[in-house]
């Protein structure tokens, strides 16, 4: 029967998803058309199992023999599989999202003049590039290539973006495909560079006339992401150069000096033929080639905490960025340079394109001196310190053997203990020095000394980008305890808890609670004290300073206001229910459902008693303890925290407890409140902590709940708030847009998933007895590209620390 029910449920769930696919493909047809045209052309024409039609290629001695037509078939037939798989990614990420900022029409307008006016462009280029004598120009065959057109789109799309993006597809966009031109240096780079270019260019006449935002200026954050990704790219080139051995672009030669090759044995080898099968294997050994990728890998690691505004990540890129100009100019000497005559047998442009390896690094190099004050971020005390001690510690260690090594084989000391200052340093330096030959086992572990030292490096360094920021997570429990008294919303006390950090404003008259989690600074709950605006402003240009993403969180539609304002997106995460007292009543068929319990505790000898921790007796303590141990036990379920409390938030002194005690005196149940401040004065009371004892009186949370309402009334209080429930509210994801579509539709089907587990929607129902009004709680952020990371870092700050067993309990209660 359960299986039956199971499959009945599914349907709908299923029914609903194709609904959702068939609209998503109905706002997007030209993406969609594409995308099926390509499969169906790469299959038609043989280019999936290695064909080439040629006739369908543009080429520059293709268009001079008169086929004018192959600008654009070329734009309709991948020429591989991994040619469609890329161009398929590319659809339905760029293309996609230049429909939606198009229109069907105009994004298949774009598509066909910027890929025709690329590809023409990209064939003059290729043309002009061999008379030049360029080898990639050379040697590079006809070409097909349906992303030209994709990237040509993307980019007049870019005109019409927000600002952030705007800035992120060009720059970025532009920045990787220069790089992979001059280190790759496939022809189809160039043509989808060209056909970038045209598409920037048909955008701005598109976008002339419209009021748009000025992009030169970023927040700190941004400026963060963008010198992040540039650094990450320079690094990127080369490193798939020398990963796939695959490279004919102008700047690839010098590749090779990273693996240790001078000009003099390339010319020697492959002066007639500059392709990958000639210069893999100019150096021999797996610990060159492990070497040469140090600096490149240590460049994507100093890229990942530039993104964090780390002061070590910039140090880092400086000093990799140049050892890399240097490399560079090593590999290439000094003598050749002087004397480019030899090199012209490669390429005429060689000497020229020298220079400008040299000068990409230290351009990069510029780049993060002139925004340096954008990466002041510094780990806690005593983490350089430990970075620094590994490494010198993995040296010796290192350095030694490979001197002992040496010496066994009678080597000098001398020549042994150069040789192993020789171990540390890319192959680049080293390519001309004769290293004293040992055998066996002994030289492959010479082989290995280098790389396994550049990876503990690493390791260290990532952990140093890691360790906590000096200053972070400040605690300020005293000014933000006196703020609420000011103004703490509905939720503000939660920012109270352990593992909460504060930020108040340079006037103290106003802050926020947050929890640092995976670099995002999520708050919880809205600002208290004073002009939450100017709060939210503050707070935002605070983590813009650490190097953290803000995440506004379970927050009201007055501090959404700001946030709109701010050009954030958001989505609702749940719904609080607020029970205005002054209608709150026992009387009437409507309130039947909580009268009845109410009624029956007292027959039954119930009574409740509204109390304090530090006020109960120890006996009384001890059975609280108890239940709430029995109930973990009994679910074997991980405990949720962040803001859901636990019996720890019991304890605060400004904490009370509503409990139902039986008539042996046995504890049947406990709720727990959070004070409501707003000008100094108590206005109500939140609810946080239910738990009940087996065997307690059915129907015992509504007798709870009703005798703190009618107590919360005498008092002359305002509301009793039944807070909010996580993954439990009524908006429709089909409202959504974009990614928060997406996101509230995940949100949702998890609530679905976790309800046997945890029961948020049954709770939400079983508040609604109540009669309470609704008002929703959203979730605010800056970046859209982050949602998923927000997504875990929300996951990993409600389940701090989940054991593998609690994982396994899950899993089985949402089987059953």
């Amino acid at each position: 029967m359960s299986g039956r029910r199971s499959a009945q449920g599914d349907a709908p769930r299923t029914a609903h998803r194709r609904g959702r696919a068939l609209s998503v493909l109905r706002a997007h047809p030209v993406t969609a058309g594409f995308s099926v045209l390509i499969v169906l052309t790469g299959l038609a024409f043989g280019t999936l199992r290695g064909a080439h039609p040629y006739r369908l290629s543009v080429s520059p001695a293709g268009l001079a023999e008169g086929r004018w037509w192959t600008p654009l078939t070329a734009l309709l037939v991948p020429d591989s599989v991994i040619e469609l798989v890329l161009t398929l990614t590319l659809a339905i990420i760029g293309l996609g999202y230049a429909e939606r900022l198009l229109g069907s029409l105009r994004s298949a307008v774009a598509f066909v003049v910027t890929g025709v006016l690329g590809m023409l462009a990209g064939a003059g280029v290729q043309a002009l590039s061999t008379a030049e004598g360029a080898a990639w120009a050379r040697i590079s065959g006809p070409v097909l290539d349906p992303a030209v057109g994709v990237v040509g789109a993307t980019m007049v799309a870019s005109a019409l973006a927000p600002v952030l993006w705007r800035r992120r597809i060009r720059l970025l966009g532009f920045s990787a495909l220069i790089m992979f031109t001059l280190y790759s240096g496939d022809v189809d780079s160039v043509y989808r560079l060209c056909a970038a270019t045209v598409g920037l260019v048909l955008g701005a006449a598109l976008a002339r006339g419209r009021t748009r935002t000025p992009w030169h200026r970023s927040s700190y954050g941004e400026v963060r992401t963008l010198v992040a990704a540039i650094v990450a790219v320079t690094g990127i080139g080369p490193l798939v150069v020398l990963l796939t051995g695959r490279g004919i672009g102008p700047l690839s030669p010098l590749v090779q000096g990273l693996r240790g090759a001078g000009v003099d044995a390339l010319l020697a080898r492959c002066g007639d033929d500059l392709t990958d099968r000639c210069t893999v294997g100019l150096v021999g050994g797996s610990g060159p080639l492990l070497m040469s990728l140090v600096p490149l890998v240590l460049t994507v690691v100093a890229a990942i905490g530039l993104r964090a505004g780390r002061r070590a990540a910039l140090l880092l890129a400086v000093a990799v960025n140049l050892v890399l100009a240097a490399l560079t100019a090593v590999s290439i000497g000094s003598d050749d340079l002087r004397h480019p005559a030899e090199l012209t047998a490669i390429d005429r442009a060689f000497p020229g394109f020298a220079i400008v390896a040299i000068l990409v690094p230290l351009a990069v190099c510029a780049l993060l001196i002139v925004t340096r004050r954008r990466f002041a971020v510094r780990a806690e005390r005593g983490a350089g310190t430990r970075l620094a001690v590994v490494a010198l510690l993995a040296a010796g260690v290192l350095g030694v053997a490979d001197i002992v090594l040496l010496v066994s084989s009678d080597v000098d000391l001398g020549v042994a203990a150069l040789d192993a200052l020789r171990r540390f340093l890319p192959a680049g330096f080293t390519h001309a020095h004769i290293a004293e030959r040992i055998g066996g086992v002994g030289n492959v572990a010479r082989q290995v000394i280098g790389p396994l030292f550049w990876g503990v490096f690493t390791a260290a360094m990532l952990r140093l980008l890691r360790a906590p920021a000096a200053g972070a997570g400040n605690v300020d429990d005293e000014n933000y305890r006196a703020l609420l008294r000011v103004h703490s919303g509905t939720l503000g006390f939660l920012g109270t808890w352990d593992g909460n950090g504060h930020w108040i404003t340079p006037d103290g008259r106003g802050g926020i609670a947050y929890r640092l989690v995976s670099g995002f600074a999520i708050s919880v709950g809205d600002p208290v004290g004073a002009d939450p605006d100017a709060v939210v402003r503050g707070f935002a240009d605070f983590c813009d300073r650490q190097g953290w993403s803000p995440v506004l969180y379970s927050v009201h539609d007055s501090t959404l206001q700001t946030a709109r304002a701010l050009g954030w997106r958001h989505m609702p995460v749940a719904e609080e229910t607020v029970v205005p007292l002054d209608r709150f009543s026992l009387d009437g068929k409507a309130w039947a459902k909580v009268r009845q319990p109410y009624r029956r505790a007292d027959r039954d000898g119930l009574h409740a008693e509204w109390t304090r921790w530090v006020d109960l007796t120890p006996g009384m303590s001890a059975q609280l303890d108890a239940l709430s141990e029995q109930w973990i036990a009994e679910k074997a379920l991980p405990e949720m925290g962040f803001t859901l409390g636990g019996i720890d938030e019991l304890k605060d002194p400004e904490t009370a407890l509503m409990i139902a005690i039986g008539p042996q005196g046995e504890l049947q149940a406990v709720t727990s409140w959070l004070p409501v401040h707003d000008g100094g004065e108590l206005i109500g009371w939140t609810l946080d902590f239910m738990r009940r004892a087996d065997g307690s009186m059915p129907g015992v949370m509504e007798f709870l709940l009703a005798s703190a309402a009618l107590r919360m009334k005498a008092d002359g209080l305002a509301f009793m708030s039944l807070s909010g429930a996580p993954l439990a509210q009524t908006a429709d994801p089909d409202a959504a847009e974009g990614e928060s579509q997406a996101m509230l539709g995940l949100l949702t089907w998890l609530g679905g998933v976790l309800e046997p587990a945890y029961g948020f929607r049954s709770l939400l129902s079983f508040k609604a007895k109540f009669h309470p009004d609704r008002h929703a709680l959203h979730m605010a952020y800056p970046d859209p590209a982050q949602l998923p990371a927000i997504g875990m870092a929300l996951g990993r700050a409600y389940l701090p620390h989940v054991t593998t067993a609690e994982y396994v309990a899950l899993a089985r209660t949402l089987r059953a």
